[in-house]
């Protein structure tokens, strides 16, 4: 049987029935931009996550670009960043001006290299530093990561685009950050019917900066108290949102179940699984093997694809080594971990309300093909 790698249309039931309901009554309104439903949803968020301030705008990449800004970071500032990431972590630095410096990864658990980023932070004297939450959990360091940043004065944007709904020490890990980002991609744990994105902080002024600056900078209908853009969430993906949102832990609960069958079995077939650090519980974003013989990797690969079944690299290359990054790269600190990471990180399907059987499916074709000499015989 086929297994898509990711399927967006599990919705509970009459969840689009409430839905059309939602967006009828929009339409009526004539109400597209801003409103209730935008206010709803970033109200939700607040008291979701344990942040006093959740500022929504059109996408991801602005809410990187967005915090960067209110932190004051300006042409020619040196941010570092991690060298394992997604290319918008790299992007958002260059599109606001600064410098990037990429950070080696911890092999163990994705995140950055806590010596590497001590490091860059002693030589280089960053203005701000991104850190990213890959996964669906964050570095084991990640306490000890803000403690540095604060004492060196260097801002710490976290990068939080996978980890909606990860719990640190059972607390929203977005909770204690000064500032982080997530994304609303539809293939987000909390995903959107397009592109939306958010900011969260609990500080008062950094919240007004990066609210005016996703506004065109206004301070008033007609007033205009800095150069922003245009980087409003609209009221209709609010309101898909907010309905999402009303369904958040049973959907998390569902990929928890997932993550844990991966978990519990694939060691068993010799597959080694990246497993959270100690003190998170993970929001069940992606499984993530790690396949360290190449040859076993392609052929696996080859087995999945044969048989219908989505697999995915997240991440195939480093941010250092891409060629976009190359004419704005000013260093890279540490090693080639990361690098080593991306050539063996194998992730197999995981959303919300897999079934029974489409794991079983899974689980089998990887033990059959692992256990026949590699001799398919299915």
């Amino acid at each position: 049987m086929s297994v898509p790698f990711i399927d967006l249309k599990r919705f509970e039931p009459n969840f689009l029935e409430e839905l059309n309901e939602n967006l009828i009554q929009l339409f009526k309104n004539s109400q597209f931009i801003g409103g209730e439903e935008v206010e709803k949803l970033e109200s939700s968020l607040e008291g979701h996550l344990g942040v006093t301030h959740a500022i929504t705008c059109a996408n991801g990449t602005d809410a990187l670009q967005l915090a960067l800004r209110a932190l004051g970071v300006k042409p020619n500032d040196i941010v570092l960043v991690p060298n394992f990431t997604f290319w918008a972590t790299f992007e958002a630095i260059v599109n606001v001006g600064a410098h990037p410096v990429t950070i080696d990864a911890d092999i163990s658990d994705a995140g950055v290299d806590i010596n590497a980023f001590s490091e860059a932070i002693s030589q280089l004297k960053p203005k701000a530093a991104i850190v990213a939450h890959l996964f669906g959990w964050a570095s084991s360091k990640l306490v000890s990561l803000r403690k540095l940043c604060a004492d060196n004065n260097v801002s710490l944007l976290e990068d939080g685009a996978q980890c909606f709904g990860t719990m640190y020490k059972k607390e929203s890990i977005y909770k204690n950050a000064l500032i982080s980002t997530t994304s609303f991609y539809p293939a987000k744990v909390l995903g959107g019917a397009g592109d939306g994105g958010a900011v969260f902080t609990n500080d008062a002024e950094l919240a007004d900066k990066v609210k005016q600056l996703a506004n065109h900078g206004r301070t008033s209908h007609y007033g205009y108290g800095s150069v922003g853009w245009n980087s409003r969430l609209d009221s209709i993906q609010a309101a898909f949102l907010n309905l999402s949102l009303k369904h958040i832990q049973s959907r998390i609960n569902s990929r928890r179940a997932s993550t844990k069958l991966y978990q519990d079995k694939l060691p068993k077939l010799g597959i080694q699984v990246m497993l959270p650090p100690p003190d998170f519980e993970e929001n069940g974003y992606c499984n993530v093997c790690i396949v360290n013989d190449a040859e076993k990797k392609t052929y696996l690969e080859s087995i999945l694809k044969s048989k219908n079944i989505g697999y995915a690299n997240i991440y195939p290359g480093v941010m250092s080594e891409q060629t976009g990054a190359l004419p704005y790269l000013k260093n890279h600190i540490g090693g080639n971990a990361g690098k080593n990471l991306s050539c063996t990180v194998l992730n197999l399907p995981l959303f919300a309300y897999m079934k029974e059987n489409e794991l079983d499916e899974i689980i089998n074709v990887i033990e059959r093909s692992l256990h026949n000499d590699q001799q398919w015989t299915y």
